[in-house]
C-alpha cells in the first residue's frame, strides 16, 4: 500500500472506521487522528508555495484547511489513494489564499513544462484510447506522480502570465498572477466522486455517464447514440450531478 505524502499512513487506515461511525465522539477522534497522520501531504504542498509573500507557518494553515476538508470529503471506496484525492483540494485552498489577497504568485518551470508534455500526451492518449485519459493513466506517460499531473492542471487552469517577460535569471521560474475562478479544481474533484457513483449504474447508465464525461459527447449525440430521448439523457445526467452537489457542496462548480 502506498503512502501519502510521506506521513506513513496508507488511504485505507481509518478511512474506512471513519465512514463507517455513527458515534459523534469516535467521528471526531478518528478525523483528527486523520489529519494528523497525513499533515506531511499539506505541508509539503505548503512548501512548494515558499519565499512567495506568506509565511510558511500561515501557507501551512491554510494547506491544513485544505486537508481537513479533504478528510471529511474522502471515500474509501472510491479506489483511490488519499494523496490523489487530497492534492487538488489543497492545493485549491492555498490558491484561493493568493487569490482573496491579490498577490503573485511564482509558479516552478517544471509545472508549465510538464503541462507542454501533457498537452501533447493527453492528446495521444485520447486518440489511442478513445475517450479523455484517466489522471492515472496521463502520470504513467508522462512517468511522474499523479500529485504532479495535478498540479500542473491546477496550475495550468490557475494563474495567468502577468507579464511577457515573465522569466528570472536566479530562479528557475516564471512570475505568474493568480487569476479568476478556477474550474479546473472542482471538475478533478467531481470525477473522482463520478467514477465512484457510475459503479452503483445499471450498464446503459454507465455508459452514458462515460460517453458524457469521458467522451466529451452532447447530451444530444448520446441520445442519437444510444436511441433514446434526450431528456432521458438529461434526467440521468441531473440526477447525478445533484449527488455530486450534495455530497461535494453547492461550491462544486458543476
Amino acid at each position: 500500500m502506498n503512502t501519502d505524502g510521506g506521513s506513513g499512513a496508507t488511504t485505507d487506515d481509518g478511512f474506512t472506521a471513519l465512514s463507517a461511525t455513527e458515534d459523534d465522539e469516535e467521528r471526531r477522534n478518528l478525523r483528527n487522528d486523520l489529519v494528523r497522520r497525513h499533515m506531511g501531504l499539506s505541508v509539503s504542498l505548503a512548501r512548494r508555495f515558499s519565499h512567495r509573500g506568506i509565511p510558511d507557518d500561515d501557507l501551512i494553515q491554510v494547506a491544513n484547511v485544505g486537508l481537513v476538508n479533504a478528510v471529511d470529503r474522502f471515500d474509501p471506496s472510491l479506489g483511490y489513494e488519499f494523496a490523489t484525492f487530497a492534492t487538488p483540494t489543497i492545493l485549491g485552498e492555498i490558491k484561493r489564499h493568493f487569490r482573496d489577497r491579490g498577490w503573485a504568485v511564482r509558479i516552478p518551470r517544471r509545472l508549465q513544462e510538464l503541462n507542454l508534455r501533457l498537452n501533447t500526451v493527453s492528446g495521444d492518449l485520447a486518440h489511442r484510447l478513445g475517450r479523455s485519459p484517466t489522471i492515472a493513466e496521463l502520470a504513467a506517460a508522462t512517468n511522474t506522480s499523479e500529485e504532479d499531473v495535478l498540479e500542473a492542471l491546477d496550475a495550468a487552469r490557475a494563474y495567468r502570465y502577468r507579464s511577457t517577460d515573465a522569466w528570472s535569471d536566479d530562479e528557475d521560474r516564471a512570475d505568474l498572477e493568480l487569476g479568476g475562478d478556477d474550474p479546473d479544481l472542482p471538475r478533478i474533484e467531481a470525477r473522482l466522486l463520478v467514477e465512484h457513483l457510475v459503479g452503483g449504474l445499471n450498464r446503459r447508465d454507465r455508459l452514458i455517464i462515460d460517453l458524457r464525461f469521458h467522451q466529451e459527447m452532447s447530451q444530444q449525440e448520446i441520445a442519437d447514440r444510444l436511441g433514446v430521448s434526450q431528456m432521458q439523457v438529461s434526467r440521468l445526467l441531473r440526477r447525478v450531478l445533484d449527488t455530486l452537489r450534495a455530497e461535494m457542496g453547492d461550491d462544486v462548480g458543476i
